[in-house]
Formats: C-alpha cells, structure tokens, sequence
C-alpha cells in the first residue's frame, strides 16, 4: 500500500468521524442557547384551575376612559407615597423580584352585567405599603392609573387582606388592554374599582376622597353586597 493510498484512507477515517459527531452530538436550539438550557416559548392561557372553569382573558369589554394604556415598561414607575416613612419608586422589575408572588382564582363583576372569573398572580399590595412604612395618621389609600384614573380603598382593606396588585392573568401576562404592567384584583369590590395601569400608591388621611367614577354618582366603597350608586 502507498503513501498516497494510506492517506486517503486517512481522510475518509476522519470524515467519517467527524459526521458520526455531528449526527450524534446533543441537540442544540436554533437560538444559539447551549445544549440543556430551556427554550422560552410563548405563554399558553390556562382556561381551567384546580377543577374551576375559567373566563378568557378576551372576556373583558373596553370600558377606560381614555382606551388601553401602552405602557413603555423600560420607563414605567409605581411611586408609593404620601403619608409613609419614605417614598419608594420601583422599576416594573424592581416589583417582580422584589416580593413574593401569590396567585388566586378571583371573579370581577362589572355594573354593566358581565363578569369574568381569571387566575391572578401579581405581589401583595400590603408588602408595598410595610417596605414605604405607614404613618400613624394614614387611613386611606389612593391608587392612580397612567391615564389619570384613581380609586381609592380603606387601608384596612390592604393590611388585613391579601389583595393583589397582578401582572399576569391565566398564566399570561397582562395584556395592555388588561392592565399591564400592573391592575389591582379588589376582590368583593364592583369592576370600577380593580383599577389598571398603576402608576402611584399613596397613602392619606382622607377617607372622603373620591375616586374618577365616584366623582359621577359611584359609590366610595364599591362593595359587592351593595348598590354601586353613591353611598
């Protein structure tokens, strides 16, 4: 056998090495992610939870007062203020790493006759409220959308309850015109008051404060169990 024989032999050996590697190698994806590291997929809506039949998240009617809010989320602030130790502004990352995230099946009913049952998950507002310490004189909380909507609650509703303040619904996160970055899950409250876009949390010491739709004949306390006309 040659020189020039056992030279080729070589190269075919080699080849076929090298394609027995290629074939048999671990998969790597498409994104350039290394081999065993996840590939994030688009979220799916849960539509059941724990037996429970759930709403979609298209189960909602447009009614804001200046439409959905697209919230640029690298400048978005939520601002907690007024009657605390301090003022604490967050980054929309900020909230999410920040704090616990919890998750419940609640039901919004709207005075217009429609309602949707949704899986929630977000953070606890009353976690907001003991970070920015609340005062002694503080008895009310305002919350204010980016679009210029405010509600207001008891701040025993927040301290005493686990309220969520959401990010994400049926496993998905918020749409804009659902809220995103944040909208508040007041549980036993009429819809006007699971206010969206949150911007601002600010603690008072006026419980008469009234909120956008409470200005026109709502009632202050919006619960469930009563008439939303005015108290």
């Amino acid at each position: 056998m040659n020189l020039r024989t056992v030279v080729v032999i070589a190269l075919v050996i080699v080849v076929a090495v090298v394609l027995v590697a290629f074939v048999f190698r671990a998969p790597v994806s498409l994104t350039g992610l290394e081999a065993g590291t996840p590939v994030p997929l688009a979220p799916v809506e849960v539509r059941s939870y724990q037996g429970e039949d759930l709403s979609s998240v298209n189960d909602f009617r447009e009614n804001s007062i200046k439409g959905p809010q697209h919230i640029d989320i690298s400048a978005y602030r939520l601002t907690v203020t007024g009657l605390t130790n301090r003022t604490i502004t967050y980054s929309y990352d900020d909230v999410l790493a920040k704090y616990p995230h919890y998750s419940k099946v609640v039901t919004l009913f709207c005075v217009e006759g429609w309602d949707a049952t949704i899986l929630w998950e977000g953070v606890l507002v009353r976690d907001l409220l003991e970070d920015a310490g609340v005062s002694p004189q503080a008895n009310t909380v305002i919350l204010t959308a980016s679009d210029g909507y405010t509600t207001s609650f008891p701040l025993a509703y927040f301290t005493e309850r686990d309220i969520i303040m959401a990010y994400r619904m049926n496993n998905v996160t918020l749409p804009a015109e659902r809220g995103y970055p944040f909208q508040l899950v007041a549980e036993d409250k009429w819809g006007y008051k699971w206010i969206k876009w949150i911007e601002k949390i600010e603690l008072t010491d006026d419980p008469t404060y009234r909120g956008y739709w409470e200005q026109r004949g709502y009632s202050n306390t919006g619960d469930l169990n009563k008439s939303f006309t005015r108290d």
